[in-house]
């Protein structure tokens, strides 16, 4: 099953949009938003994701965070990660 990066990116902005402005999701909410049906197939998604996430995050539609620290899109190549809306974060 392939999964483009639009549909990443609506499915992230949409998750961040139904929560509260303060609010973060992990990257895994939006590969298993996607890909509901199955218990490891969401894990193919992660690097897909991360990939969408850090676009974003260069674009300041989102922030990237590790712990309380925002991490710039560079360097989230490893280790937990959660998603916030960004000062650019599209507003419906």
């Amino acid at each position: 099953m392939k999964i483009s990066d639009r549909n990443i990116q609506l499915c992230m902005l949409e998750l961040l949009g139904r929560r509260a402005p303060t609010a973060s999701i992990c990257p895994s909410d939006v590969a298993r938003q996607l890909i509901p049906d199955d218990e490891t197939a969401w894990r193919q998604l992660m690097p897909a994701i991360r990939q969408v996430a850090a676009r974003l995050a260069q674009e300041g539609s989102i922030v990237i965070t590790q712990g309380a620290v925002t991490v710039s899109p560079e360097s989230i190549i490893r280790g937990p990660i959660r998603l916030r809306r960004g000062a650019k974060f599209p507003v419906a």
